[in-house]
């Protein structure tokens, strides 16, 4: 094989070494930068300074190294256009065959906790990108690799073939262009936040993503499906899940979990939700996460049946005990115990996440719709009483105020038209998705029965009608907490005054579709 050069110059230095060694016992001349260079000699492999092929040094701190004709002329000149050759030989330029190049990682600097603005600009690479997009353009000549998982394939192609294949080379191509437009996404969106001004919602939104996990399969087994994490964020709810048992999860797994984090995360008290479908079956808060787990499970015992279960407590022995004999698909903690996980472990198929880093995402959410995406932002204001009124004759007390208060936390995670029914902090019937409000609520006081009397009925939206308060008053609803709004408000409140029910009047409705 020909002499031919390579620039390798990377910030990832898996694999570096031995990918270089293999390359030069193959032919190449390798030329290099700063600490690529540096590791490479330290190892032993020959590299020539960029500098020394340059005829010019390194200036600005190490901001300029590659910015120069003689590095780009070699990677840009089209080995088929004998003009171009002819001018890298009048100034003396080499061929240059292969760049190895992944970027500063920007990312990673601006996730350190008290970086600075100064030190996040010094952090973006101008060279390597344009190193990377110049190989990337001249593919058919040169071969680009951002991926150090790439390097088994390019040496062994050379090695059989003593060439990269055209088809290889174009793929590496559109993985290097995915780089460097991930790369700069990043570094816009950082740079946004940190103006104070930004539009939410700006005319063009570049979301860089990172693919966390393939999943067997989407909603149905004929879709296909993937979950990633955003690559500019530090990694929080789904996303800094430690999976420490079961088979891989699903797309619907992934949907009912982050239903079942955002809805328990509402709480502070010990508190246990249970998901079916992305909607809530159970939740209960107590003094216990045992308790409140108890209770989430005998809310519903059949719909819970292969649902997802989190808790904002950590997993003891009682509750992991109590979980044994139920057949639940995933169940979400910040911690399980050890003897709690000696326990759960006896049930092989059921996935355990302990979520790393527990806190609410706020930000925008975004749906895929019919030639386009809806970007909204999220709800993740607190429930807070001190813009609620009571317009009706009775009014709350303590204990139906609380349970209120639980029963617009669950109502604000439920599919509308969305009727929940509390009892001491605890689901009793939950009515959700149908097309008009007294079909959920009959749904809600059908699965509540007896349990139903001295509840308290939420609803995430208006009562345009007094059909489900009387509907409620037959089972022995006492309190309603709802949104209000309606022009006929006035009958709603009335119909209260005459059942003896108190309501309280929100001001915020919750829909959710």
């Amino acid at each position: 094989m020909k002499n031919k050069f390579a620039l390798l110059s990377v910030s990832d230095k898996i694999g570096l070494v031995e990918f270089a060694r293999d390359l030069v016992d193959l032919g190449f001349t390798i030329i290099s930068t700063g600490g690529t260079k540096k590791t490479l000699s330290e190892a032993g492999v020959p590299v020539k300074q960029v500098s020394e092929i340059t005829g010019f040094p390194e200036i600005l701190g190490g901001r300029v190294k590659t910015l120069h004709p003689k590095i780009h002329g070699g990677i840009l000149a089209c080995r088929d256009s004998a003009e171009h050759i002819k001018e890298l030989a009048e100034h003396h330029i080499n061929l240059i065959d292969l760049v190895a190049v992944n970027l500063y990682p920007f990312a990673q600097t601006v996730n350190k906790a008290g970086v600075t603005l100064e030190e996040a600009i010094e952090n973006i690479d101008i060279g390597g990108p344009t190193m990377v997009r110049a190989a990337a353009k001249n593919y058919r000549d040169v071969v680009v690799v951002v991926n150090p998982d790439r390097y088994g394939v390019i040496i062994q192609e050379l090695k059989e073939k003593g060439e990269i294949s055209y088809e290889t080379r174009f793929s590496l191509a559109v993985e290097a262009f995915t780089h460097t437009a991930e790369y700069d996404a990043v570094i816009r969106n950082w740079l946004k936040k940190k103006y104070p001004e930004s539009e939410m919602f700006p005319p063009t939104v570049i979301l860089p993503l990172t693919r966390l996990q393939k999943l067997r399969y989407g909603e149905n087994p004929q879709q296909e499906a993937a979950f990633y994490g955003e690559t500019s964020q530090v990694y929080s709810g789904l996303s800094s899940a430690i999976q420490l048992q079961g088979k891989d999860l699903s797309y619907n797994n992934f949907n009912d979990a982050s239903a079942a984090l955002q809805l328990v995360m509402e709480f502070a008290e010990p508190t246990a939700v249970a998901i079916k479908h992305a909607n809530p079956c159970g939740v209960a808060s107590a003094g216990s996460i045992s308790e409140a787990f108890w209770k989430a499970y005998e809310a519903d015992k059949v719909s819970i049946f292969g649902g997802i279960v989190a808790v904002n407590r950590n997993i003891d022995i009682e509750t992991a005990r109590q979980m044994k004999d139920i057949f639940l698909e995933v169940v979400l903690a910040p911690v399980f115990d050890e003897e709690a996980l000696t326990i759960l472990n006896e049930k092989k198929n059921l996935r355990l996440l302990k979520i790393n880093k527990w806190e609410k995402c706020g930000g925008v959410e975004i749906k895929s719709i019919q030639g386009g995406f809806l970007l909204q932002e999220m709800d993740v204001e607190d429930i807070n009483t001190k813009d609620w009124k009571c317009p009706t004759l009775i009014k709350p007390d303590e204990r139906t105020l609380e349970d209120m208060v639980f029963g617009m936390k669950v109502v604000k995670h439920t599919k509308s038209n969305a009727i929940v029914l509390v009892k001491d902090r605890q689901t009793l019937g939950v009515g959700a998705g149908q097309m008009n409000r007294v079909g959920s609520a009959r749904i809600a006081l059908e699965q509540a029965g007896e349990k139903a009397k001295g509840c308290v009925l939420a609803s995430d939206a208006f009562f345009p009608f007094r059909d489900v308060i009387d509907e409620a008053y037959k089972v022995g609803v006492t309190g309603i907490v709802q949104p209000g709004g309606s022009l006929r408000d006035e009958d709603s409140i009335k119909a209260c005054d005459e059942h003896g029910i108190t309501m309280m009047i929100t001001g915020r409705r919750y829909f959710k579709h």
